[in-house]
């Protein structure tokens, strides 16, 4: 694992001052750089406060690794000089699309993963590599439908994308949770069958059910609670795998921070198991 790096939050404005302050062992926060992509002002601050005191770790949303066009370059450049600035203990993204021809879409979009996607991910990861001289990780999406055209199951592509490029990984449990509801495989076979070495990062974050849908649908909404399904998956991950740093995610209806702290726990206890096995 990450030195010193067991469970994190991540970063809400509401709780910088308390974040700053906190004392938890091995807490660390991840934000999203595209917040903080600016030469100076209050908010990029107060990052370079908490960075004082806690490892960061920068959590993109805006690569677009899965479109069909290399990652924008002016981006790249802003999110280096970020990195540089932050020396984040961890950078990441997302297996998705969302920009495209200049047309930029609120969402992380899927795609059909054929070989031919594969070695444009591929090309797109290792130029993001390059252009930022850091590992990164990948993390695998959420599903809403059945698409057609794959060549290659998740789990597959996700190692062969790290193969190839030297690229870590991001399992997010919750994710995982949600797609398995929602498309019809089991979770549980989905998390043991992952690569465990490539795993620098777990993610863990509340889901909700759609309004009209209900239990056919579940949406990754970040706006609860873990559910205790997807803490069940989670310790049969670490108890597998072993200790990596893990996130708790809440980005709606977002509580206290001695809440979140409090959920953190769950996560940082569950890591202590296999650490101490491993010792």
């Amino acid at each position: 694992m990450a030195p010193d790096l067991t469970a994190g939050l991540g970063l809400k404005p509401q709780h910088y001052e308390e974040a700053r302050a906190c004392p938890a062992d091995g807490l660390w926060f991840e934000v999203h750089p595209e917040n903080y992509l600016v030469d100076g002002g209050p908010r990029l601050g107060w990052l370079r406060a908490i960075r004082e005191r806690h490892p960061v770790s920068l959590h993109g949303v805006a690569l677009s690794l899965a479109a069909d066009a290399p990652p924008d370059a002016r981006h790249l450049q802003r999110l280096r000089a970020l990195a540089d600035h932050i020396e984040p203990a961890l950078v990441s993204e997302h297996l998705a699309w969302s920009t495209w021809r200049g047309a930029y879409h609120p969402d992380l979009l899927p795609f059909p993963r054929t070989s031919e996607a594969l070695a444009r991910v591929c090309a797109n990861v290792a130029a993001a590599q390059d252009a930022l001289r850091r590992r990164m990780a990948v993390e695998n999406p959420s599903h809403y439908l059945h698409i057609d055209g794959h060549e290659w199951s998740e789990i597959d592509f996700l190692t062969e994308l790290s193969r190839r490029t030297g690229c870590g990984l991001l399992l997010d449990v919750n994710n995982v949770f949600v797609s398995a509801s929602n498309t019809g495989f089991a979770a549980e076979a989905y998390v043991d069958a992952f690569p465990g070495d490539p795993v620098m990062e777990i993610h863990l974050a509340g889901h909700s059910r759609d309004a009209l849908l209900g239990e056919r649908l579940l949406v990754d909404s970040h706006d609860a609670p873990v559910s205790e399904p997807v803490w069940a998956l989670y310790r049969r991950l670490v108890s597998r795998i072993g200790a990596r740093p893990t996130l708790i995610e809440r980005d709606d209806q977002v509580p206290s921070f001695a809440e979140l702290l409090a959920e953190r726990g769950r996560a940082h206890a569950a890591l202590e198991v296999p650490a101490a096995r491993a010792a």
